[in-house]
């Protein structure tokens, strides 16, 4: 407990950390004038005018879909050339969300419609973070030599790395949890007095709570990453510069090169998609190449799927792949 106790002071008391929260404020502050300053209060004519829109939004979607099951019928069954092969798509019915008032409703800020947005927004911020945090937390101490004077106090290479990471991790979701409901209740604040609140439902706070949920994951993952691979490399830099190759090397240079080699589904081999899957539940992708020989043979939209399950896995195992590796090396590393 002592152990613990003093890491968290370390923690606390590192410039790095506190710098870094007093960016953390700072941009949460700015988005928050951004949003109150281009924010008003509508008034009835505005969403009298704003409902009107929405419903002629909404007929005209339900115009198009029987337009196109209409043409449906007329065409022959080998044809395949008409634009709307699939009406399905345009069905209002199956459309993620219907045209609303708050789309028609421009320098107006709708709680309801925005929230998910600038929690995703939170979310990058804070993995950021504890992205940084974390490769310094270790890095520095490792390069300074307080991690050998750290021992001398508590002679358990193992158990001392545990407890550094145990507190960082703790740290960052008590961090993550304050921030979280500042910012989203700031925003609720902005939203019933300079906008509009919106239709705050179950199926609103359910879908917020997920997104929120998948976030703090991806947040304490994103530390865990960190300080793992500056264990690994003894050093902050270590960190950065590895998610800084990776991102020119396979994310911008692999792509273009499985792109060249005409690779289906190219997607599911960057990192950047799984993430993107998991914190959204699923990401669509669309690859040409899934149509390549059905010409002729119906109707191919060129999409597919990655859900949030094995997102969360690749996510899990890269994790912990790199914890266990930097814990085997620290365990019998040279520290001198």
């Amino acid at each position: 407990m002592n152990l613990v106790r003093a890491e968290l002071e370390r923690l606390c008391a590192r410039r790095f950390v506190q710098l870094m929260v007093v960016l953390l404020v700072f941009a949460f502050a700015i988005t928050a004038a951004t949003t109150l300053a281009g924010s008003h209060k509508p008034t009835v004519s505005e969403l009298n005018s704003a409902r009107q829109q929405a419903v002629e939004a909404r007929r005209s979607m339900e115009t198009t879909h029987q337009e196109c099951l209409a043409r449906q019928k007329e065409r022959s069954p080998a044809d395949t050339s008409e634009y709307f092969a699939d009406c399905a798509n345009l069905d209002p019915i199956r459309q993620d969300r219907l045209p609303i008032a708050a789309d028609f409703l421009p320098g107006v800020f709708s709680f309801a419609e925005q929230a998910e947005s600038l929690l995703y927004f939170l979310i990058a911020f804070l993995v950021l973070f504890g992205f940084l945090v974390g490769a310094s937390y270790i890095g520095a101490d490792l390069n300074s030599g307080g991690v050998v004077n750290l021992l001398l106090w508590r002679p358990r290479r193992l158990t001392v790395l545990a407890a550094k990471l145990g507190t960082l991790l703790g740290s960052m979701l008590v961090l993550s949890l304050l921030a979280s409901v500042a910012y989203l209740a700031t925003f609720w604040v902005i939203g019933q007095s300079a906008g509009l609140p919106g239709r705050l439902d179950d199926d609103f706070w359910s879908s917020l709570g997920a997104v929120h949920g998948r976030g703090l994951v991806l947040v304490l993952l994103a530390s865990a990453v960190g300080f793992a691979i500056a264990t690994l490399g003894r050093h902050t830099s270590a960190a950065l510069g590895a998610v800084a190759a990776y991102a020119v090397v396979w994310e911008l240079g692999g792509r273009l090169v499985l792109e060249i080699i005409d690779v289906r589904r190219s997607d599911q081999l960057m990192l950047s998609s799984y993430i993107g899957a998991w914190l959204s539940g699923e990401s669509r992708f669309f690859d040409p190449r899934l149509c390549a020989g059905t010409s002729g043979t119906g109707y191919c939209s060129g999409l597919y799927s990655l859900t949030w399950a094995p997102a969360l896995l690749v996510l899990v195992v890269l994790t912990g792949g790199l914890t266990v590796a930097a814990f085997a090396v620290f365990r019998r590393r040279d520290l001198v």
